[in-house]
């Protein structure tokens, strides 16, 4: 059973609260703040057309500003990836910490996650879309102190990510008896389910429902 009270579910990440790596906005939006419409375009177009392809001059466009005002918000059209990637990795950290929280046993815990992978609306398909075509940006430090702080925060929550689901996995093998490696095990789940999203499109031939039911057996199958 997951742990109880608000810190599980709203735990410190290099001591920055979640739910503040969740959020849009940095600090209270003004009533002009055109902060989450640039992300919100800038996730349809990475989406759409691609990191690379896409012209910070097209996103000022869309959003209806002059590309002078883009620098308000962001550095660069790299400081607004690590930031969309950034807001998806902490916003599938909090999936995972509300959908193990109150279970009755650690089976019923394990299937709610699993199950709360493929709870997603079509943006955050876009978003993880957008995180998994763009992790070489995470690699190296950014000379911008802004994007290294992106940067950094993304690669906490994805160590965060990975330790949640390594002590699932661990807790689980606990109360089975089961000597399989929950490191190993958290490995091979995240990877195959981070597959899905580098070929999944939402609107095509294949349901969300249809593949995740294949994902979520396969799942078990390397769990058990």
């Amino acid at each position: 059973m997951g742990k109880n009270g608000v810190e599980a579910l709203d735990p410190t990440v290099a001591g920055v609260p979640l739910s503040d790596l969740a959020a849009v906005n940095e600090v209270a939006p003004g009533p002009r703040s055109k902060r989450s419409a640039i992300l919100d375009t800038a996730v349809t177009k990475f989406g759409a057309d691609g990191f690379e392809a896409t012209k910070w001059s097209t996103i000022a466009d869309e959003v209806g500003i002059g590309q002078t005002a883009l620098y308000h918000y962001f550095e660069s059209k790299a400081h607004c990836l690590l930031t969309i990637i950034r807001l998806e990795l902490a916003q599938s950290y909090q999936r995972f910490c509300k959908a193990s929280q109150g279970r009755r046993s650690r089976l019923e815990e394990l299937e709610a996650v699993l199950e709360s992978v493929f709870d997603v609306s079509q943006k955050a398909i876009i978003q993880t879309r957008i995180v998994m075509a763009n992790t070489d940006v995470l690699a190296a430090p950014r000379n911008s102190e802004r994007e290294e702080t992106e940067r950094l925060a993304c690669l906490e929550l994805t160590r965060e990510i990975e330790n949640a689901w390594v002590q699932l996995f661990r807790l689980h093998y606990e109360e089975t008896g089961s000597g399989q490696d929950p490191v190993l095990t958290a490995r091979a789940v995240l990877g195959l389910f981070n597959s899905l999203w580098r070929w999944y499109r939402p609107g095509g031939p294949m349901s969300l429902t249809n593949v995740s039911g294949f994902y979520r057996a396969a799942a078990r199958r390397i769990i058990d």
